[in-house]
């Protein structure tokens, strides 16, 4: 008398996993979006917040007129030293062209548009359209900041 398994039997298992994955995987990968466009809202808080810090620096209050470089300390002095605006400068954790910049524009020296393109279509904090014809979002929502 040999033991195992019958090929109907294992067929069985391996069609309850394959459906058991199907049901979860779209899940997940809902979830991946929502952390991603979570960690891009905080990211433009924080920059947001070294601006405020930079234009404290300035003698005429005005924003630096371009992103400094993602993944790099921005500081007031060379080598991370003086005053630091942001320990390691962030950058959107998805995006692949402009290095995964965040869009920016300073529409005058003393304000700004920050924008970024949210993965998550039903995020209540997006406002539907590009955040300009040069960064355009495939979801068709962004997430912007002004000045404050």
């Amino acid at each position: 008398m040999k033991h195992g398994f019958t090929l109907i039997e294992l067929l069985v298992v391996i069609a309850i996993i394959g459906s058991l994955s199907a049901l979860f995987l779209p899940n997940f990968m809902a979830v991946r979006e929502r952390a991603r466009d979570t960690q891009r809202k905080s990211d433009l808080k924080q920059i947001q917040k070294a601006f405020e810090l930079y234009r404290q620096d300035q003698t005429d209050s005005s924003f630096p007129t371009s992103l400094p470089t993602i993944g790099e300390c921005w500081s007031s002095l060379a080598g991370c030293t003086g005053n630091v605006y942001a320990g390691k400068f962030p950058g959107d954790p998805n995006r692949t062209d402009n290095s995964g910049a965040y869009y920016y524009s300073q529409t005058s020296s003393t304000t700004y548009v920050l924008c970024s393109c949210l993965e998550n279509k039903a995020d209540p904090d997006g406002t539907s359209g590009n955040c300009d014809a040069s960064y355009t979002c495939t979801s068709g929502k962004s997430y912007s900041v002004n000045q404050p």
